[in-house]
């Protein structure tokens, strides 16, 4: 059963259809990836998500519920960390929690350790380098009380390396807690080392052009970026995403 369901959504801004018939559907306990190229209404998809935009047509759900126009039914993080510079890191963490008012100090204090940052959680952001400062974004969006999290491309800035070491943390986190997580990417080998399915997205007006179940077993580590396998999938995507672009 789903956990979130998205049907027949569309929207519009004036003349331009950003998307158009859109469907996907998230699973609890799932990480699934939208994946499509720039431009393709990754980010407005979120946002009708989280009810900072309605659709046009269509309807949204999150446990069998609308959440068409409703803010605050899920956890956000964007591609940049956001983080208040005046909160030290712990008190960044807690900042979901404290919103809801229901702060668990403890847990938050043990992800922190966990994330290998036991040692800056007094400190302040600006003391923190970019994959620090996304590890305690995501331990905040982890720890607020919506049973989703939106991830919008959040290791798009980071070096390859950062980038590559931000994700084995991810997934061991995600392995340890099984949140819900619906991620965005252009990236495809991302998507697939991370998810579990992908929806590949068209050009404008976005819709889906094709749904992955990720043929990889769990835990997955960097090797498998290497194996044929894994080649053969990304290859199928890609030429997927090159013939909705002829389309």
């Amino acid at each position: 059963m789903s956990l979130l369901s998205i049907e027949n959504v569309s929207k519009r801004f004036g003349e331009n259809e950003v998307i158009r018939g859109l469907s996907l559907d998230v699973k609890a306990g799932e990480f699934v990836s939208i994946l499509g190229p720039s431009g393709s209404g990754k980010s407005t998809i979120f946002n009708l998500i989280g009810g900072l935009l309605t659709p046009d047509e269509g309807t949204i759900r999150l446990q069998k519920e609308s959440i068409i126009g409703k803010r605050g039914s899920i956890s956000y993080m964007p591609q940049t960390p956001s983080l208040l510079p005046w909160r030290t890191i712990l008190h960044n963490v807690l900042l979901g929690q404290e919103l809801q008012g229901n702060i668990n100090r403890e847990k938050a204090i043990e992800m922190i350790e966990k994330a290998g940052l036991k040692e800056y959680i007094h400190s302040y952001p600006h003391e923190l380098s970019g994959g620090m400062k996304q590890r305690v974004a995501f331990i905040r969006a982890l720890l607020s009380p919506q049973p989703i999290i939106l991830l919008d491309e959040p290791f798009s800035a980071l070096d390859e390396w950062t980038r590559l070491g931000m994700q084995k943390w991810l997934l061991d986190i995600w392995d340890s807690h099984r949140p819900t997580i619906l991620f965005v990417t252009h990236n495809i080998e991302e998507a697939l080392f991370l998810s579990d399915r992908i929806f590949v997205l068209s050009h404008r007006p976005s819709h889906v052009i094709s749904e992955l179940k990720v043929p990889f077993s769990r835990p997955r580590n960097e090797e498998l970026l290497l194996e044929n396998r894994f080649l053969e999938s990304k290859r199928t995507i890609h030429f997927a995403l090159k013939r909705s672009n002829r389309e």
